[in-house]
């Protein structure tokens, strides 16, 4: 099956997703690793869901998700990853900014991307090297520097040891940006750069799942995703990300490396 085709089918299948997100109230919920680390029976299920879905349109695929230690070999051959909610916290809470993420890796790259945050009705997506869309509209960045550009960011809640330097970091840039932003999902913070709405982004550890598909959506507009040396961000292990208008995240990436 072509990308095109496949994207076609897989859109349906994440809005189904992200509809049984939306209308489910939180009942059961776990700690995965610690009280920040939350899980509940709709992050569960919303996988399931997809992976069923998924694997009824593209049986050759592996999967690698957040939820029940979904993992694959990713470097080879055709894998979808998933985040079912991207922003379980914010879910918990009642704050309506999460998304169901899912990303389609081809021998370890990116190859297709959707995210759809399903309280705003915004359906992000973009296939390798055919741009990037939001509700059909294809977005486009332009460039500019960090003085311009409100910066959002993560705050690693799962590794309470990156929380001092994030701290440091975030001082720093307000010495440059005009303001800061933390929303709860990287997903849809990367795809708030790909619509032109911040200008860069960073966390010191994020998962695959968190940046598969977001990440593609943003390159796919234009702008930079990389670690803290510059390189493409790698997807079998968590990994630092920076991410922006070009200008704004090499600025950011140099400012994050000169505060230790």
């Amino acid at each position: 099956m072509d990308l095109e085709t496949l994207c076609g089918k897989m859109e349906e299948t994440v809005r189904r997703a992200g509809a049984y997100v939306r209308t489910a109230v939180p009942q059961a919920i776990d700690e995965k690793s610690g009280h920040s680390d939350l899980v509940t029976e709709y992050d569960v299920q919303t996988q399931r869901m997809l992976m069923e879905e998924l694997s009824a349109l593209y049986p050759e695929a592996e999967f690698m998700g957040e939820e029940e230690h979904l993992q694959a070999d990713v470097t080879v051959g055709d894998c979808f990853v998933i985040d079912p909610i991207d922003g379980t916290a914010n879910f918990v809470a009642g704050y309506n900014r999460s998304a169901v993420s899912v990303a389609l890796l081809r021998d370890g790259q990116p190859v297709l991307g959707m995210v759809y945050h399903p309280w705003a009705e915004e359906f992000f997506s973009a296939i390798k090297g055919k741009g990037a869309f939001l509700n059909g509209r294809k977005l486009t960045l332009s460039d500019r520097p960090l003085a311009d550009s409100l910066v959002g960011f993560g705050s690693c809640p799962y590794y309470r040891d990156l929380a001092q330097r994030t701290t440091r970091i975030l001082g720093a840039v307000l010495d440059v940006a005009p303001d800061i932003r933390r929303m709860g999902s990287a997903a849809l913070d990367l795809c708030d750069i790909a619509a032109g709405r911040t200008g860069a982004f960073f966390e010191l550890k994020l998962s695959p799942w968190d940046y598969a598909a977001a990440g593609l959506i943003a390159q796919e507009a234009g702008a930079k995703v990389f670690d803290l040396q510059g390189e493409p961000l790698g997807f079998s292990n968590p990994s630092p990300v920076v991410a922006g208008a070009p200008s704004a995240a090499e600025e950011l990436r140099t400012l994050i490396n000169k505060t230790k």
